[in-house]
């Protein structure tokens, strides 16, 4: 069992000793930090550094851990945002930003020249037909139908505060994605929710802004974030970034997130544009699923590998020590039963963001399928031709590989069958934590209403489940003897 032990650690550590990308900026999972990402990266080549975009990271939180322990150098962030949410304190001016920054190795570009408070919003016509044009104007209807992002529900400076600061302690709300809330609204499902003041939606679903009359929410200027050593090593992308300094306005801000999520236009694509640069040839959808097919393979691959040599030690060694299989099966049992997206962030304190995290959590998934399935397989043999192998002399290492494992062979492929499919569709959750794969166009495609994303990631993942289960088949018709196929037909 030491050893056992001891395999699972050297296994974890390989996967955690890998170095990150050595520049990479970050962006949460909004059009407009994606953009000011991009516009980041584009910035980086410009002056002669190869700076990857490492896009859609998740909230806040994720995308500030991922910098403090260095998975990537910068990110678009707000002054509100890092004054309430991150470092907690309230109504610090830049000075006190900039000093709270650097006690944690960062740096701050001054304010790019916008102000991107939060606000609440409503349809224009039901505002006027009910009187309402302030936040304290809700309180008199509270019988409203409130949904908020995810992250605006549970934050300091959201949800919350914002409750308690207008006497609002009847309303409820729920929390779904940001974009989502739009649609929400326009379709009439919701009354009120949480806007950014430079999103294009406000103009195109002609909603309006409710004042926040008791000066609630801080200002949000925009700003770059980055890692104080960036000006050692990458000091001519760090003057880029600080050049970029008040060259945005509220109306440029807004134009840039119409064009993605109004237009369709791409996030690269707007960027350059803003940029004056030549934008990077687009790949065509062909190469775009054949390169989140790698990644998706990747994360599949890797992760199975791991699992098969934890999970199939441990099935034998179960089903040869009647006394821990309890043991073993409910431990393995019990980590099926966390919930995916959990499980995905836990890995992220200790492989940090991308493709570790991702297989880490898919290897924990993989474990009891495989378990099980060879548990059952193993103790399932009849006692007689256990008894039969005994008899003729042979050795509990030849009776296992000469007589158990071939008869266990079926169940055992099963339960690796069982496990990869799981795994094609679970690693698309892996785009959120950086992890690429076809959960990156889904993910995209949800952000800005793009049905055609969508698909261009549902429906390789459901194509390669079913190769996936096909060719496991045809291992298993192939590994099986002949006799025992036609036992099974029997």
């Amino acid at each position: 069992m030491s050893r056992l032990a001891a395999l699972f650690v050297t296994l974890f550590a390989s996967l955690a000793a890998s170095a990150a990308e050595p520049l990479a900026v970050g962006s949460k999972t909004f059009t407009e930090s994606v953009i000011l990402g991009e516009i980041a990266s584009l910035a980086g080549r410009e002056a002669g550094h190869p700076v990857v975009h490492r896009r859609s990271l998740g909230g806040t939180r994720i995308v500030w851990r991922a910098l403090l322990e260095g998975d990537i150098d910068a990110y678009p962030e707000y002054t509100g945002t890092l004054s309430r949410e991150i470092l907690q304190l309230p109504d610090a001016d830049l000075a006190t930003l900039r000093a709270a920054l650097a006690a944690n190795g960062l740096a701050m570009t001054a304010p790019l020249g916008f102000n991107n408070t939060y606000a609440l919003g409503m349809r224009a016509e039901q505002a006027d037909r009910l009187g309402i044009n302030t936040i304290a104007d809700l309180r008199g209807h509270q019988q409203l139908r409130f949904g908020f992002s995810n992250e605006f529900m549970d934050r300091a400076d959201g949800w919350p505060g914002l409750r308690e600061a207008y006497g609002l302690t009847g309303a409820q709300g729920n929390g779904l994605d940001h974009m989502l809330a739009y649609r929400g609204l326009a379709a009439g499902a919701l009354d009120v929710i949480d806007l950014y003041r430079t999103d294009a939606e406000i103009a195109h679903y002609q909603l309006r802004v409710l004042d926040d009359d008791r000066a609630y929410f801080p200002r949000y200027e925009a700003v770059f974030i980055y890692r104080a050593d960036l000006a050692q090593r990458a000091p001519e992308w760090v003057a880029a970034l600080n050049a970029l300094a008040g060259r945005f306005d509220a109306d440029t801000m807004r134009r840039l997130n119409a064009r993605v999520s109004i237009d369709g236009v791409g996030e690269a694509k707007a960027a350059a544009d803003w940029y004056g640069v030549d934008a990077e040839i687009a790949l065509d959808r062909t190469q775009r699923i054949a390169r989140r097919t790698v990644e998706h393979l990747r994360l599949v691959g890797m992760s199975l590998t791991l699992a098969l040599l934890i999970a199939l030690p441990l099935g034998i060694w179960a089903a040869r020590h009647p006394r821990w299989q309890q043991w073993v099966l409910s431990a393995t049992g019990l980590l099926q039963t966390l919930p995916s997206l959990a499980v995905f962030v836990f890995m992220i304190p200790l492989f940090g963001i991308g493709a570790k995290p991702a297989i880490a959590a898919l290897f924990l998934y993989s474990l009891l399928p495989i378990v099980r399935n060879t548990h059952a397989g193993l103790v399932g043999i009849a006692v007689d031709l256990r008894e039969t192998a005994a008899a003729i002399g042979l050795s509990r290492r030849a009776q296992l590989y000469r007589v158990e494992l071939p008869l266990a062979l079926r169940s055992i492929l099963a339960g690796v069958k069982t496990a990869a499919v799981i795994n094609v569709g679970t690693a698309t959750l892996g785009a959120l934590i950086g992890a690429g794969g076809y959960g990156q166009p889904i993910l995209t495609g949800i952000r800005l209403d793009n049905i055609g994303l969508i698909l261009e990631g549902a429906i390789p993942a459901a194509v390669l489940a079913l190769l996936v289960q096909g060719l496991f088949e045809g291992v298993e018709r192939a590994l099986t003897p002949r006799g025992l196929r036609l036992l099974a037909r029997q």
